[in-house]
């Protein structure tokens, strides 16, 4: 229902741009649809593998890799995975909840989910392009740590758990 209302708001405020300036808004449109247009190969590429990924991997295969006892590697692994996947956090969180309650341990996921949000192994030419290859490796080498380290809090905290 609130996607409907978001579609909803955004008609009308396309509706009242276009009463305003029917010329800026047509414009601004293309640019929407060319952005929109660019971007969608990508994104559709990286959720039907995401998806076709979780289809394939079974229940045992999540606990042994990303399980409770993986350990270091089960939490190295998340957050490689993480850093190097684009996935908006609208379903990265309902990710994260399918592979908890599939076994996952919740350090790894921690860490999957943090690094996703937090490091763009794949955005990192277009950081380069804007902040320079100083400033865009440096926060994301930050971001990766600070990744690790709060997976490492979240398996830490006893209320957490």
């Amino acid at each position: 229902m609130f996607t409907f209302f978001l579609y909803f708001a955004a008609a009308i405020g396309i509706a009242y741009s276009f009463y305003k300036d029917k010329k800026k808004t047509a414009e601004a449109v293309k640019k929407a649809w060319k952005a929109f247009s660019n971007i969608m190969p990508e994104f559709l590429t990286v959720l039907l593998i995401i998806g076709l990924s979780l289809a394939a991997l079974t229940p045992e295969t999540i606990i042994n890799v990303l399980g409770s006892s993986s350990g270091v590697f089960g939490v190295a692994l998340a957050s490689i995975v993480g850093a190097i996947t684009l996935i908006p956090g609208f379903i990265a969180f309902p990710l994260a909840k399918a592979l908890l309650d599939s076994g996952a341990g919740l350090v790894p996921v921690a860490a999957f989910v943090s690094t996703l949000m937090m490091v763009g192994v794949v955005t990192l030419p277009l950081e380069v392009k804007f902040f320079g290859k100083r400033i865009a490796y440096t926060r994301n080498a930050m971001a990766f740590g600070f990744s690790i380290l709060i997976a490492v809090i979240m398996g830490v905290l006893p209320w957490v758990q």
